[in-house]
């Protein structure tokens, strides 16, 4: 079975041909990406490989996470699986915004204004 595993910390420089080079010295890689910039193309430093079975993915994890790669420290981990909808969207939490430092209940019970 494939693991899929996150890579953080790559040099802005570091390519997906690399990043597969790197990553195949522990065993199949399936497939590599790197997530870059939509307005820019630039890499964001971070992206994911996915490894043919879990035995490879872990020996690639412990062998390579802090390891050195054109002066970076790199930092390799599962990747943390995510929620899609019925529509092939991706979930994202985000926090609600600033609320004044007051509670859903007493946000409520303020009176309304009359303009």
């Amino acid at each position: 079975m494939s693991k899929r595993i996150y890579i953080g910390n790559l040099a802005f420089s570091a390519t997906e041909s690399s990043v597969n080079q790197l990553f195949s010295e522990y065993g199949k890689v399936n497939s590599c990406q790197l997530i870059t910039d939509r307005s820019t193309g630039q890499s964001k430093g971070f992206g994911f490989v996915e490894m043919d079975s879990a035995e490879d993915a872990t020996k690639a994890i412990s062998e390579l996470n802090g390891h050195d790669v054109n002066g970076r420290n790199i930092k390799v981990n599962e990747a943390n699986a995510q929620t899609s909808r019925s529509n092939g969207d991706t979930v994202i939490h985000k926090r609600a915004g600033f609320s004044g430092g007051k509670s859903r209940y007493e946000r409520a019970q303020r009176p309304i204004r009359g303009y």
